[in-house]
């Protein structure tokens, strides 16, 4: 409840000192935060500028899950904390997007509540260029009407799974209540580059490899780099194809984020976790991280079919790395699936299922593979207001005797309401 009061007021200041219009919402160049963005992917790119002044958008989201999972390990592994049924703490965002000039459009976003920092925490910001007219009127017009540049602290374009994930309190792209079990997410300070022209799409970036930034231990850590190429095309009425490739590459870091860079944490509170665990200090209960904590390079193809009602979009994961302790790097494979379709009045409901499948060396004793199954449903009731509901088992193999994991399951219901604006 403080939560949520302290967000209604911040969000009501704002607006009241702004004299922000909810008729007046839009902005260019810009995936909505509601149902409208479901399956927008980068921010559109478009052809005819609206700006008449500099307007600021106040946005953000909340969420609130009810959890019913059980959890249990092999005989004589490590106990684990006993779970029951009940409400996980309430999540929000608060979201500034500010159209400064014609084709420069500005996102900040802070976290006003979440599982691993319950205090506010800004996530990241970020310039959106669209268009280089602030410049010099005309500038490069033409090339602009195929390129954008992203500059700033702000979350990095690896794969296409990142657009359909629980960023914290903003759930509504993402059908189900929890995110993949190897969760590719990182904001690092960086800038990327699009040229995008008749469906085909291509990026380039590159950060600095940081996610909590600073100056201090210069030759710790190189520069990341990242690329992606695809096709995105709706080839007619019913359907709309897409396909992308990307890859990141960080060569030498004090520690990589890639696998680790969420600051919001795992949607299953608590499961398979040791007594004496915290929501925060033990925040990415049900992932799996790879543990490439010096040397990584990651690959990830997401293909993406939407057919009338019917929906499926894959991943396929390559990763590999190592700690400089190691001699030789590892390897972890992802797969995914999801499959939905989605019925009634404007598609407002939905029913999904979702395969996803970790396997990989996570040391020399220990080569693992962790499954889960999701079935989920899904209703919206207005277009700023989701409820869903999602039964997830998950199972671990391969873990060492003795390890919390041996043996281990979770399985359950859990149901989200979600509102974004």
């Amino acid at each position: 409840m403080k939560t949520f009061i302290k967000f209604s007021l911040v969000v009501a200041a704002l607006g009241l000192s702004t004299g922000i219009q909810a008729q007046n919402r839009d902005l260019d160049n810009f995936r909505q935060p509601d149902k409208r963005g479901i399956n927008v992917f980068e921010s559109p790119k478009d052809t005819v500028s609206t700006f008449d002044g500099v307007k600021v958008r106040v946005g953000g989201a909340s969420t609130l899950q009810y959890q019913a999972l059980d959890h249990e390990n092999a005989t004589g592994a490590t106990a684990l904390i006993p779970i029951g049924n009940n409400f996980n703490l309430a999540t929000a965002n608060l979201d500034l997007d500010v159209a400064l000039a014609k084709g420069v459009r500005m996102h900040l976003r802070t976290y006003l509540s979440s599982r691993k920092h319950p205090e506010p925490y800004v996530k990241g910001g970020y310039f959106q260029i669209d268009n280089l007219d602030f410049i010099k009127e005309g500038l490069l017009a033409e090339t602009m009407k195929y390129v954008t540049i992203n500059i700033g602290h702000m979350e990095n374009n690896y794969g296409d799974a990142h657009f359909r994930r629980s960023d914290n309190a903003q759930a509504i792209y993402n059908p189900f209540v929890g995110n993949y079990i190897m969760d590719a997410f990182t904001t690092e300070v960086g800038a990327e580059v699009y040229f995008r022209k008749n469906g085909f799409i291509s990026m380039i970036g590159a950060t600095n490899g940081k996610l909590n930034q600073g100056a201090n231990a210069p030759s710790a850590t190189s520069p990341s780099v990242m690329a992606k190429l695809g096709y995105d095309k709706q080839l007619n009425t019913d359907l709309r194809f897409r396909i992308t490739g990307s890859i990141y590459n960080s060569a030498h870091s004090a520690r990589t984020y890639l696998y680790g860079g969420d600051r919001a944490g795992s949607r299953y509170y608590f499961v398979m976790e040791p007594v004496g665990a915290t929501s925060a200090g033990n925040s990415s209960s049900g992932l799996v991280t790879p543990e490439f904590t010096n040397k990584l390079t990651a690959i990830m193809i997401n293909p993406f079919v939407k057919y009338k009602g019917f929906e499926f979009f894959g991943l396929f994961e390559t990763v590999s790395g190592r700690k400089f302790a190691e001699t030789d790097r590892r390897n972890f494979t992802q797969l995914g699936a999801d499959l939905l379709y989605r019925f009634g009045k404007d598609e407002n409901l939905y029913v999904a299922g979702r395969y996803n499948s970790v396997s990989g060396e996570l040391n020399a004793a220990e080569d693992i593979d962790v499954q889960r199954i999701s079935l989920g449903a899904g209703w919206f009731m207005t277009k700023n207001i989701l409820a869903k509901v999602e039964y997830v088992n998950q199972t671990y193999d391969g873990y060492a005797p003795g390890s919390r994991f041996d043996g281990g399951k979770f399985s359950g219901f859990i149901a989200e309401a979600v509102i974004s604006f």
